[in-house]
């Protein structure tokens, strides 16, 4: 009886991968061609990549007050000219989407380790493309300390080298107010002592006396832990005070940089009692940890981002912008003002609704790169109101149901354009082994699918070896 049920298993995968053969074709083209392009009625790319030029730019009839782009973590290396070079990228892809900047923001690591020759190949470059009516602010990062000097030197070379007055210092710009923190040391986790902090609030209380209904815009390079996406490598040390000092402010828009998170993930702005928003990164990316993919996944140079900020009456315009992809990423973050925490809405809890796959997405084994050990596995994306982040991928044995591999993968989210199919290999399996795969949707706030998809696989056997 038991053989039996092996040869009827046995068969009913070979039946589900003779069914999958016109998809198994489809999605192979697919993925070998331009994704998604030839195929788009079969295969539904993620409707969260990068918007047009046009739709976005037209966002508002009405001319801003205010316009300045922000970036951070440019890293210009003293032995290699690559993050030099998309940095001219990004400032003459700026200058074309942003013609009129009010100011110029950049939120610390300017270089890679605070050399001489770094400074000089970033100034040269910026000096060259920068607009003569927009106020130059540069805040200092943990890497422009790495040089070797004592922390006073080091902030003194940054200071000579960008022409800033100070680490910290406060500008008013056609009436509003730019807060550039700095952070003290080369620590990767960020120091801001609590008497730059209790200077912080006194400029905060000048900014709120000054015009409360106006925001006021503050820069600091590591984030605040506990608010926007990546900031769990922000600072612990006085951290609630910092945090404290700011929430009596809903008025506030905070940026920071740092974590080189990509601006495609909904949680890179965060609103509770004011607004937090990450800057991403002109140099390589980084994600967060425990999936296949790794922390720094293949190609993870290619990403470069950027933020414009365009500030009318009433409101604030965060437009996201793929440098790399010459092309906006999402809709631009709306915030209305006079602030009011009551209105905010890129809140933690904004998105209940989970992912879900469509009626039509199908889950494949790929033969040709199934081995005795391994299986890969091919899949239309799921959808979902904000963003498809991760899929959990379980491999139970199909005869005894239990869970021989489970892992967490990206839905590689931050590629352009987002596969679609998407390949995943699941490795560690035994030799000749029927398997049942499952793939459940989780968007980023953790929200889990409630239908997965699921295929029937099998192993090959193992090579016999001749003596």
């Amino acid at each position: 009886m038991k053989n039996k049920n092996n040869v009827t298993r046995e068969n009913s995968i070979l039946t589900n991968e003779m069914d999958r053969r016109a998809f198994l074709q489809k999605t192979t083209m697919a993925a070998g061609a331009t994704i998604g392009l030839s195929l788009a009625n079969s295969f539904n790319l993620i409707s969260a990549s990068a918007s047009s030029s046009t739709s976005i730019m037209n966002s508002t009839g009405k001319k801003p007050d205010l316009v300045f782009p922000v970036i951070s973590d440019i890293h210009i290396h003293n032995s290699s000219n690559k993050t030099l070079e998309k940095f001219i990228v990004t400032l003459e892809q700026l200058n074309k989407v942003a013609p009129k900047q009010d100011a110029f923001l950049v939120v610390g690591d300017l270089t890679d380790y605070g050399y001489v020759s770094e400074y000089d190949k970033f100034m040269s470059a910026y000096n060259v493309h920068k607009q003569p009516g927009a106020v130059s602010m540069f805040a200092i990062g943990n890497h422009d300390y790495w040089n070797g000097l004592s922390i006073a030197d080091a902030q003194k070379r940054f200071l000579a080298k960008t022409g800033m007055e100070s680490i910290y210092y406060h500008k008013v710009i056609k009436d509003y107010h730019f807060i550039v923190l700095g952070t003290e040391d080369g620590k990767t986790e960020g120091t801001f002592s609590a008497g730059q902090i209790n200077w912080l609030s006194e400029q905060l209380k000048i900014a709120h006396e000054d015009d409360p209904k106006k925001p006021i815009f503050v820069f600091h390079h590591q984030p605040i832990k506990g608010t926007v996406y990546g900031s769990e490598w922000g600072f612990n040390q006085n951290r609630d005070l910092f945090y404290d000092t700011l929430k009596e402010y809903p008025q506030v828009i905070s940026f920071s940089g740092h974590t080189h998170y990509p601006l495609d993930d909904p949680r890179i702005i965060h609103q509770k009692d004011f607004t937090s928003i990450g800057t991403s990164t002109g140099a390589y990316l980084w994600l967060d940890a425990g999936r296949i993919q790794g922390e720094v996944p293949e190609g993870a140079d290619v990403l470069n981002q950027a933020l414009v900020v365009e500030v009318y009456n009433n409101k604030v315009l965060i437009k996201r912008r793929d440098i790399h992809n010459n092309d906006w990423t999402g809709e631009p973050f709306e915030i209305s003002y006079p602030a009011n925490k009551q209105n905010f809405i890129y809140t933690e809890n904004r998105d209940m609704k989970p992912p879900f796959f469509s009626k039509e997405a199908m889950l494949s084994i790929n033969n040709e790169m199934t081995t005795a050990t391994s299986l890969a596995i091919m899949f239309n994306q799921a959808k979902d109101d904000l963003l498809v982040h991760d899929y959990k991928v379980v491999a139970r044995n199909a005869e005894s149901g239990d869970a021989a591999k489970e892992f967490l993968a990206f839905s590689e989210f931050y590629k352009d354009p987002v596969p679609n199919p998407l390949t995943l290999r699941i490795e560690g399996l035994q030799a000749n082994t029927a398997y049942q795969i499952e793939v459940h949707a989780l968007d980023a706030y953790g929200n889990v699918g409630k239908a997965p998809l699921k295929a029937l696989g099998k192993t090959k056997a193992a090579e016999k070896i001749s003596i």
